[in-house]
């Protein structure tokens, strides 16, 4: 069933829903998740690959990856969607970015309601398997290797997509962290925003349930000890250079990380 379907409306949340988990999704949850995980995007690689992989399909294999995480014992809650359902343009969404999580399943809360792509590493677009669904998607890439060009191409590539009605999610954070720091939380999002006179969406999120690896970073160890939140604030316009808008996003975040750890300093890991 898609995520659309089992948000409540009344309040806009969608909460896990009490379930058992088997013996061995709790004893080994990282292998057990791991295994439904491969199996979600080999077979979105196939249709990528046919040519027959798009938003819906995108969708539901989003939902397909948090279902994997909730068989394992992992709890998610999403607020705000109403946020998104209110939007009457195309926006830029604008997130700190901790994991591999917040890419695969964003795409589960967003895609039902409003056509989106990313703005990602070009080395995701050169993964065996992956690489074919997230070529499918059309995002925009850059290299952090060139700062300029990585801008003109995030400008251009942005304002092209949002033209088309097609929403953006950017990660202004020079790389994942569980830390939150504002210094290393650039203006990108809002720029592209002012350029293509389209409003932002904040998303405060925090998905440490899904760690960095060792030796593969995005295939790091699951912990169903933790929770997933998303939490869409409300749009906003952008005005002049947009530094206040900026300021605004930086606070929002801030403060849905200090609530969800407990009240403690929002740049705490």
């Amino acid at each position: 069933m898609p995520l659309e379907e089992l948000l409540d409306y009344t309040d806009h949340v969608y909460r896990t829903a009490a379930r058992r988990v088997s013996w061995f999704a709790r004893t080994f949850p990282t292998p057990s998740f791991y295994w439904k995980f491969f199996w979600v995007v080999y077979r979105a690689s196939v249709k990528a690959r046919k040519g027959k992989y798009g938003y819906d399909e995108w969708a539901q294999s989003s939902h397909e990856v948090l279902a994997a995480l909730e068989s394992v014992g992992v709890r998610a809650e999403f607020t705000g969607t109403e946020n998104i359902r209110r939007l009457q343009s195309p926006c830029v969404f604008i997130a700190n970015h901790m994991s591999m999580l917040e890419t695969t399943v964003l795409p589960a809360v967003i895609q039902p309601i409003r056509n989106v792509t990313f703005v990602v590493k070009q080395s995701l677009l050169d993964y065996p398997i992956f690489r074919h669904v997230m070529r499918s998607r059309d995002p925009i890439a850059v290299t952090r290797d060139n700062p300029r060009e990585d801008f003109k191409a995030v400008m251009e590539g942005g304002v092209e997509r949002l033209n088309k009605g097609i929403s953006i999610i950017v990660f202004p954070q020079t790389t994942r962290s569980d830390t939150f720091d504002p210094e290393q939380f650039n203006t990108i999002g809002v720029k592209l925003a002012a350029r293509a006179k389209v409003p932002v969406v904040p998303i405060a999120l925090l998905t440490d349930v899904w760690g960095n690896g060792k030796w593969i970073k995005d295939l790091g160890p699951i912990d169903p000890k933790r929770t997933v939140h998303f939490d869409f604030g409300e749009p906003i316009d952008v005005q002049g250079r947009g530094a206040d808008e900026h300021q605004r996003i930086i606070e929002f975040i801030g403060a849905r990380l200090k609530q969800w750890r407990g009240g403690g300093s929002d740049l705490l890991g």
